[in-house]
């Protein structure tokens, strides 16, 4: 029996599918901990295939290579230095599980199967991996060690288990992805298991952005007196020691560094930041193209992507119309110049003239209505994509999520690219990370600092300037008021009634219902973008394009 152990929090962004580099950032992970004199090192969730895996886990070859590559893993734990207990999947008996798996002396030691399948939201692991029994404890170098697999947590099942089945520490494996609040959610359910079970908890989570989820790090371990003991940073990877001796009432952790969890909207821009930046570098995109028009979520999409990525990689192009104003034109010109990015026109005039002659004679007779308005749009979105395809620059979207809940957007206009930043951010809260980012500078951030988005594109109406005079309220309510209805629509997923019974008026919430719910086609063909929130759309929120209930 050991009084004393010492295990590192490995929190790393792994690739999904990429072995040989998961690998390699495991590798030089446990040799950071060596240094440290570490016994054990502890990744995150599926840290070998990376997290989520998806249907890539149920083909064979890929099985079959993860396999491997634990296998050499193991070999490598021959030398005396830290054990490893690492993330990936495992078959047995034709059955392939999300697994724990522990290696030392060269070998495979033991292995624990997550037994609570998480089948909600973005997660579907009930359709790839069988369930694992409840687990008992794993001997980790003279120590009992409880071994859970993120889902375990959430609920009491598996910590009772382990606990009465003599563990005496409960290390729990994570790949949990951002939303807001989550923080406060993850530590309150820690904090509760630790409670129940008066066993200490380590907690690693990876960190690093995979399609639209964004993984905020945030590892941590907690005694027995549920007062944290220490805390990785957000948004980066870290290895960090935790020191603990066996006392007379139990395992006991040396504080070590605490970082500090950040603020709502801190947190949000730094997702925005590290989400767009590993889809472009994990997808090995040159850089980024943005349709900057002047208005405010083209600026806060610039910000992002000068700050994912530095000016550098960005590129900007304004394509004014016979509608585009004078002040448009100039605050682009200011956007620009205060983010160091280079800034080219095309005036979209000569297409829209092409078009109207090449409709001349099939729409005689019909007024001008919304259709010229989209074709402004696609005209914009054609020589974006011309663009993208021509310097090579992946293009990013700029459409909030109160205009996508609305379908307040044009299908291969705006909506052209292959991310979207700002997809999961309502429009009230775009002038909040504007602000914010006006007077902050994010810690991870390639950008300058100061003011980077000009006040007067805060202050302006927004409009799209497809007509004369034309205003986004023409259309649409007060963002301020159309996002509090919106926020019970979808986030809450109220229904009318209990939506008007909030305190909002009855016409307006069936109109915007309808709105959202006509729009799902339009939502089925956008880009990709950066989950902050609970009910985003993709995997959060799956309606069918086809549906007859209106409900109001």
């Amino acid at each position: 029996m050991t009084n004393e152990i010492s295990i590192a929090l490995a929190q790393l962004n792994p690739k999904v599918g990429d072995l040989d580099g998961n690998a390699e950032k495991i590798r030089a992970a446990r040799q950071r901990a060596s240094l440290d004199k570490a016994d054990l090192l502890v990744t995150s969730e599926l840290m070998l295939t990376g997290y989520p895996p998806e249907d890539l886990v149920l083909r064979a070859a890929f099985q079959e290579a993860s396999e491997k590559k634990v296998r050499m893993l193991a070999k490598e734990t021959r030398d005396g230095g830290p054990a490893m207990l690492i993330g990936s999947i495992w078959c047995e008996k034709n059955q392939l599980y999300n697994a724990a798996i522990f290696l030392d002396d060269g070998e495979i030691k033991s292995i624990r199967y997550k037994h609570d399948l998480p089948n909600y939201g973005v997660f579907d692991e009930k359709r790839v991996f069988k369930e694992g029994p409840l687990p008992g404890p794993v001997n980790i170098r003279g120590v009992r060690v409880g071994v859970m697999i993120c889902e375990d947590m959430w609920a009491p099942d598996v910590t009772e288990c382990l606990q009465e089945s003599g563990a005496e520490f409960l290390v729990v494996l994570n790949g949990s992805p951002y939303s807001m609040e989550k923080w406060d959610q993850r530590l309150t359910l820690a904090a509760a298991r630790v409670g129940e079970s008066g066993l200490p908890l380590i907690y690693v989570n990876q960190v690093g952005g995979q399609d639209e989820l964004v993984f905020d790090g945030g590892s941590f371990a907690i005694g027995n007196d549920r007062i944290m003991k220490a805390r990785c940073p957000d948004w980066i990877e870290e290895v960090q020691i935790t020191n603990w001796d066996r006392e007379q009432n139990g395992w006991q952790c040396t504080f070590g560094k605490c970082a500090v969890s950040e603020g709502k909207i801190d947190s949000i821009y730094s997702a925005m930041i590290l989400g767009l930046r590993d889809y472009v570098e994990k997808n090995k995109f040159p850089g980024v193209l943005v349709g900057l028009s002047g208005g405010i979520d083209s600026a806060l999409t610039t910000s992002v992507a000068v700050d994912a990525l530095g000016a550098n990689k960005v590129s900007c192009v304004m394509m004014p119309s016979p509608y585009t104003s004078t002040q448009s034109l100039d605050d682009a010109k200011s956007c620009a110049a205060l983010l160091g990015v280079k800034l080219d026109e095309v005036n979209i005039g000569p297409a829209m003239a092409a078009f109207e002659k090449m409709t001349h004679d099939v729409f005689l007779g019909a007024p001008p209505d919304t259709t010229e308005e989209n074709i402004q749009s696609r005209s914009r979105g054609i020589t974006l994509m011309a663009l993208s395809n021509k310097l090579g620059s992946m293009l990013i979207s700029t459409g909030n999520k109160s205009e996508m809940s609305v379908g307040y957007a044009t299908l291969y206009g705006d909506m052209c690219g292959g991310f979207s930043v700002l997809k999961d951010v309502y429009k009230t809260l775009v002038f909040d990370l504007c602000r914010w980012r006006n007077r902050n500078k994010p810690h991870n951030s390639h950008g300058p600092e100061g003011m980077v988005i000009p006040e007067s594109i805060i202050t302006k109406p927004p409009s799209a300037e497809l007509r004369a005079d034309q205003k986004d309220e023409d259309s649409l309510p007060p963002y301020s008021i159309l996002d509090e209805v919106l926020t019970c629509l979808v986030e809450k997923d109220l229904g009318v009634e209990d939506t008007i019974a909030c305190g909002h008026d009855r016409d307006l919430v069936t109109s915007i219902w309808r709105m959202l719910v006509k729009a799902e086609y339009k939502r089925r063909q956008a880009p990709p973008g950066v989950k902050i929130s609970e009910r985003s759309f993709g995997g959060d929120r799956r309606y069918p394009i086809t549906d007859g209930f209106m409900d109001g």
